[in-house]
């Protein structure tokens, strides 16, 4: 069976991130997958010292908090997903905290020319990387991505990432938002009204690919 390591990073009961997570958990879960949830604003994860002992150890040395059950979790899992809102170009606080402790799953070499990144044991994985945004602008989930990438390509040359953007979503529930109710919000927020027929589209599009995303992860074995 299929495992899933599903990270919700929002702090918003109805957030559009975690919207865009349960649907994809949904679909995967239709077709078998079995899914744990991590909330990340009530992990106790505590931050990385950068006390490199992991190069020798290959293992975190931080005690106190749950970050070894959270490994052999994240070790196990076939996917693993992220879900976040952006929050200044990056995601939430408490998700980089935890992805922060992901350095003590790879050894760093310093070289003249930059560093060299050696997993500890290479993953055969696939992540996904789930972003919602108030901007337009998809380049503003950049920063995000480009980490993601680098972990993705970091941790195995067999781990593959995808990733989800939606933009100009800006508070809670707009996702499943009617034409009618995101003129009413645009209004408000001083968008313009003529951008609701395709956006209540284009957000019923993404929920509907997060979902078929979910099944064809899992149908791919991978």
């Amino acid at each position: 069976m299929t495992k899933i390591l599903a990270f919700n990073g929002s702090p918003r009961v109805h957030a559009n991130s975690l919207q865009l997570l349960e649907a994809l958990c949904d679909g995967a879960r239709e077709v078998g997958a079995e899914i744990e949830m991590v909330q990340a604003y009530s992990a106790n994860i505590k931050p990385c010292k950068g006390c490199l002992r992991c190069n020798v150890v290959k293992r975190c040395v931080i005690k106190g908090d749950d970050w070894p059950t959270l490994a052999e979790r994240i070790g196990a899992a076939d996917i693993l997903v992220f879900a976040s809102p952006v929050y200044f170009h990056h995601v939430s606080a408490p998700l980089k905290k935890i992805i922060d402790r992901f350095r003590s799953f790879m050894h760093v070499q310093i070289t003249a020319d930059g560093l060299i990144h050696t997993p500890h044991e290479a993953w055969r994985k696939r992540i996904v990387l789930i972003q919602t945004l108030g901007s337009s602008a998809r380049d503003d989930a950049q920063p995000a991505q480009a980490l993601f990438r680098f972990i993705a390509e970091s941790l195995g040359e067999d781990t593959e990432l995808d990733t989800i953007t939606g933009t100009r979503l800006a508070v809670p529930r707009q996702l499943g938002m009617s034409v009618e109710e995101l003129q009413a919000l645009y209004g408000k927020l001083q968008i313009p009204a003529e951008l609701a027929i395709p956006d209540q589209a284009r957000n019923a599009a993404l929920l509907a690919h997060a979902r078929k995303l979910g099944a064809d992860l899992v149908r791919s074995g991978r």
